[in-house]
């Protein structure tokens, strides 16, 4: 499992958005069918307008944006573990904290966000008593993440270019994990379903489809302060992008294109409302 909750590695990769800027200019271009990835997900939760909101790890505001479009009366507070990242959030209530310690009295928010950036906390099970403990009995933690099978066809090639390169067995080797495994879909849902009565969880499958090679090139630099450290000892990064991009231009040479396919998705953790509201009638019928 790769250690992208060591704030160490979390400050390096965030100290500008640069980083951050690329997987999300990558998605907003090449992926199909083109969606609105952040309506959709603002979308699993119906909102009533005028919510509390606390948005962790909310980076320069790609959430408040659109939230704010949708429901102009919602009392947002954004909060990220780095001020360079909050430089250019168009929202005067941002502030520089850590999701274990939150600076936030109990029962504050009706609503609070963590939309991939739980697998950089350090300490998950503490993160979590902050959630419950800054939530209003009866809110909602919203957190949209990726799942685990996400991207496959990438982990493939990077796969066999570390098997190139290395002299340890093949059998043995594993692609870095992308850096959103920490905390997935999957081991998400168990994660939230120990903290929250009702856990629901939402996908959304789509495609990242790339022409040429420079934008995939630029998408897995973006990922390398995350993964270059679970490289074989014997490995060197360049080297894997050296291959990697031969790999893919041949790919696009034959194929026209290189696709690659992508599973995001949102989980809506709760103790009450509409979601565990059916489940309680049907159980309590039988």
């Amino acid at each position: 499992m790769p250690a992208n909750n060591d704030n160490d590695l979390v400050r390096r990769y965030y100290a500008t958005d640069v980083n951050l800027r690329v997987r999300h200019e990558t998605h907003e271009k090449y992926t199909v069918p083109k969606r609105d990835y952040v309506g959709w997900t603002l979308n699993r939760y119906p909102w009533r307008g005028r919510e509390a909101v606390l948005d962790l790890g909310c980076g320069p505001g790609t959430y408040y944006d659109r939230l704010i479009q949708m429901f102009p009366d919602v009392n947002y507070v954004g909060l990220d573990l780095l001020p360079t990242m909050v430089e250019h959030h168009a929202s005067t209530q941002v502030t520089a904290g850590n999701a274990i310690a939150l600076p936030f009295a109990d029962h504050t928010f009706d609503v609070i966000m963590a939309n991939h950036m739980l697998h950089h906390v350090p300490n998950i099970t503490q993160t979590m008593r902050e959630v419950r403990r800054v939530l209003k009995p009866g809110g909602v933690f919203m957190v949209a993440t990726n799942s685990v099978q996400s991207m496959p066809e990438l982990q493939v090639l990077m796969r066999r270019a570390i098997v190139l390169l290395t002299r340890h067995n093949a059998a043995d080797i594993r692609p870095p994990a992308m850096p959103s495994d920490g905390f997935a879909l999957e081991n998400g849902t168990r994660v939230l379903s120990r903290h929250f009565f009702s856990v629901v969880r939402h996908d959304l499958p789509s495609a990242l489809i790339f022409p040429e090679v420079e934008p995939a090139m630029d998408y897995l630099q973006s990922t390398r302060d995350m993964r270059e450290t679970q490289l074989p000892d014997d490995v060197i990064w360049d080297d894997v992008m050296m291959i990697m991009r031969q790999q893919i231009n041949q790919l696009i040479k034959h194929l026209g294109e290189l696709v690659i396919n992508k599973q995001s998705g949102v989980l809506i953790a709760t103790d009450s409302g509409g979601q565990i509201g059916d489940f309680l009638l049907q159980f309590s019928g039988e």
